[in-house]
């Protein structure tokens, strides 16, 4: 399907042609992507192959598109409606792929990103499914959250949305449940164990129901030397008395240097948030983690 000329209105015109969007996030995209093979729906995978410059999506961005919905995105706008037209006249003709095309993000598709992207589109398979769910999960980025109260749940839903792979650790297992599909429950005796597992590069984000497991599950984190970010919930008093608390246990107090507490300022610039419900620092958290994890 050539792309159409400057000018061209690509929306659809009712509610009947309209695409039918789902929930992005590739774990959730991989199940959905899965029942189609199971149900032997056809459908061609379009992916992000190449991104350059400013570009809505990331290389590995990727969707599914069947002859009536749309699984997933690339990014949205002109863009997006043009390929699920190119993926449906892929389905229409029988042609399996795989294909590739560069499309500039400029006035030739209304679009003004200004990037360049390389698309490639290939006939759904457990073999391109497995290669495109690995090489996302290959950039995700990890968070472990320990503590499962009301914030620890309210953060762990907040970051099921996001292209994050997120565990939630508690010593309770009556708090670990009803949680999002996308989340991890993980109920342990000895919680700092998790943070010994975690691989290089994990966000901890710690929040129990005790200080003495706080200061004890922030030090293990600290003390590994390799993560994206260490956050602990409380005021600046309390990251004093952690200060504190580390030369008393055997730390080099330095430690504390590479604490984020309180959490959740940098997305608010810096700012004291009054509101101090569970949702509420969840969403400034999520955000300070996506910033880290952008930097």
């Amino acid at each position: 399907m050539p792309f159409a000329p400057r000018g061209t209105k690509f929306w659809p015109q009712n509610g009947n042609d309209a695409m039918k969007m789902t929930d992005e996030k590739p774990k959730g995209l991989a199940t959905k992507a899965h029942a189609l093979l199971e149900r032997g729906m056809p459908a061609i995978l379009v992916s992000v192959a190449e991104a350059r410059g400013s570009t809505p999506r990331d290389a590995g961005a990727w969707m599914a598109v069947t002859p009536t919905d749309v699984l997933g995105t690339i990014g949205g706008g002109q863009l997006e409606w043009l390929v699920t037209g190119k993926a449906r006249e892929m389905l229409a003709a029988g042609d399996a792929g795989p294909a590739e095309q560069d499309v500039p993000l400029g006035p030739e598709i209304n679009q003004c990103c200004g990037g360049k992207v390389r698309l490639r589109f290939e006939t759904l398979s457990p073999d391109a499914l497995a290669r495109l769910t690995r090489k996302a999960g290959e950039t995700r980025n990890h968070v472990q959250i320990h503590g499962a109260g009301h914030t620890g749940r309210a953060l762990a839903r907040a970051l099921a949305l996001l292209p994050v792979e997120t565990r939630l650790v508690d010593v309770r297992p009556e708090s670990l449940k009803d949680l999002p599909e996308a989340v991890t429950a993980t109920c342990l005796a000895m919680p700092e164990q998790a943070v010994c597992d975690a691989l290089p590069g994990t966000a901890f984000v710690v929040l129990t129901h005790s200080h003495d497991l706080d200061f004890l599950i922030a030090a293990e984190a600290l003390c590994r030397g390799d993560a994206a970010y260490v956050g602990m919930i409380g005021s600046k008093t309390k990251r004093a008395v952690f200060t504190g608390w580390l030369g008393e246990n055997g730390h080099d107090a330095k430690l504390a240097g590479g604490l984020t507490c309180p959490i959740g300022l940098a997305a608010s610039g810096g700012a004291k948030i009054a509101d101090k419900r569970p949702e509420v620092i969840a969403a400034l958290v999520a955000a300070e983690l996506m910033g880290v994890f952008s930097s």
